[in-house]
């Protein structure tokens, strides 16, 4: 899903995870958000004022990376209506 706006309360380490391609932006930016045990409780406000970048410019390369991501739109793994082994219709149950 490709977002309009990001939520300044959002972690960075969830931004990350969420969208892979924002992490060569925190790289670009000089900052150590990649790795860093406080990502999970800072949010993109907190990252941005920490690393003295303006908070809008930051957002905006970020979704801009976001949507240059073809990737983006993909199912992943977790997302897909995968099959569970011996689920298969019309083979027997072994439970």
């Amino acid at each position: 899903m490709r977002p309009s706006t990001l939520n300044p309360n959002m972690s960075v380490d969830e931004i990350m995870r969420r969208w892979p391609a924002t992490i060569r932006v925190m790289m670009r930016n000089h900052m150590l958000c990649i790795g860093c045990p406080i990502g999970i409780f800072h949010t993109l406000a907190d990252a941005a004022a920490a690393h003295a970048i303006d908070e809008a410019f930051l957002t905006a390369e970020l979704l801009a990376a976001i949507r240059a991501d073809l990737s983006v739109d993909a199912l992943s793994a977790f997302e897909t209506n995968a099959v569970r082994p011996g689920a298969l219709e019309g083979e027997a149950s072994h439970a």
